[in-house]
C-alpha cells in the first residue's frame, strides 16, 4: 500500500510523455503561472534519448482540477521533493523552468542542496529575473487580491501563452484567472536572501530571453554558483519558447549542455 501511495504521488504530480528508463539525466520542467502540462512535457519528442523530460503539475489543474491550489511556495517544494526524492538521488538531472517556474525551480533546487546535499547537473532559466534580484519585490508588490478577473484576463492575453480560443468559453476564462491569481498567490510567499548563505550552487546555469519580453535583470544569477553562467535572448515575446523554432533552438541547446556536464 504504501508503494501504491508513492505510485499515485508520482501519477498526480508528474508527468512524463515518453518514459525512457535508460535516459542518462532527466530533465524535470517547471511551468509558468496558471500553465499546464501539456507543451513542456511534448519537449521529450524533441530532446535526445538520453533524457528523460518530468513536467510537474501543480494542484488545480488538468487531472488534479479538484485539489485544493497549493497555499504556498514551501508547500509545492515539499510535495516535489518528496515525491521526486528517489529519481533525483538515483540519476542525474537537471531543471527548467519558464517565467513562474523558474522561481519554482529555484525553490526546489536550493531546497534540496539544503537538505539532502543534491543540485541539478544544469540549472536552466527562462523568462524570469535572478530571485536574489531586486526586481523580484516588484512581483509582490502587484495587488493580486483587488485585480478583478478582466484585469489579469488582459494581461494574461497580452503576454500570450494562453490560446485566445480558449478564452472565449466563461468558464475556462474564470478557471485560467483563477489559476494565475493562485499562482501569483504563491510566488508573492517566495522570499530568497541572498545574504543568508554562501554561494548555494555549483552548476551552470543558463538563462533564455524573448528578444521583446521586459528586460529581465539576470545579473543576480552569476552570484548564485560557482559554474558558468550564460544567457540567450531569442526572437519572441514572454512566450517566445512556444514558438516552434526557438523550441527547436531551446530542446538542442539544453541536450548540448546536459550531454557536456560529463555525466
Amino acid at each position: 500500500l504504501v508503494g501504491w501511495g508513492f505510485f499515485s504521488g508520482m501519477e498526480k504530480l508528474i508527468v512524463c510523455a515518453h518514459k525512457r528508463p535508460n535516459a542518462l539525466c532527466r530533465l524535470i520542467c517547471f511551468p509558468w503561472a496558471g500553465g499546464g502540462t501539456s507543451q513542456l512535457a511534448q519537449w521529450s519528442t524533441l530532446l535526445s534519448n538520453s533524457i528523460e523530460v518530468l513536467c510537474v503539475r501543480l494542484p488545480g489543474r488538468e487531472t488534479r482540477l479538484n485539489e485544493p491550489f497549493a497555499k504556498d511556495m514551501t508547500s509545492i517544494v515539499n510535495e516535489v521533493t518528496s515525491v521526486l526524492l528517489k529519481e533525483l538521488q538515483e540519476k542525474p538531472f537537471a531543471f527548467f523552468g519558464h517565467s513562474f517556474g523558474s522561481y519554482l525551480s529555484f525553490a526546489v533546487a536550493l531546497h534540496l542542496k539544503e537538505k539532502y546535499g543534491l543540485e541539478p547537473v544544469h540549472l536552466f532559466s527562462s523568462g524570469a529575473h535572478a530571485p536574489n534580484s531586486d526586481a523580484v519585490l516588484s512581483i509582490k508588490r502587484i495587488p493580486i487580491h483587488d485585480a478583478k478577473d478582466e484585469e489579469i484576463l488582459a494581461y494574461i492575453q497580452k503576454i500570450g501563452g494562453t490560446p485566445a480560443e480558449l478564452l472565449h468559453n466563461k468558464e475556462i476564462r474564470k478557471h485560467v484567472a483563477l489559476t494565475f491569481r493562485e499562482d501569483l498567490r504563491v510566488l508573492q510567499t517566495f522570499s530568497f536572501e541572498k545574504a543568508d548563505i554562501d554561494i548555494p550552487f555549483s552548476c551552470d546555469i543558463t538563462c533564455f530571453n524573448g528578444s521583446d519580453d521586459i528586460p529581465h535583470d539576470l545579473e543576480g544569477w552569476q552570484e548564485l554558483t560557482s559554474g558558468d553562467t550564460s544567457f540567450y535572448k531569442l526572437p519572441g515575446g514572454h512566450f517566445y519558447l512556444l514558438e516552434h523554432s526557438n523550441e527547436i533552438f531551446l530542446t538542442k541547446h539544453i541536450t548540448r549542455c546536459i550531454e557536456n556536464a560529463g555525466l
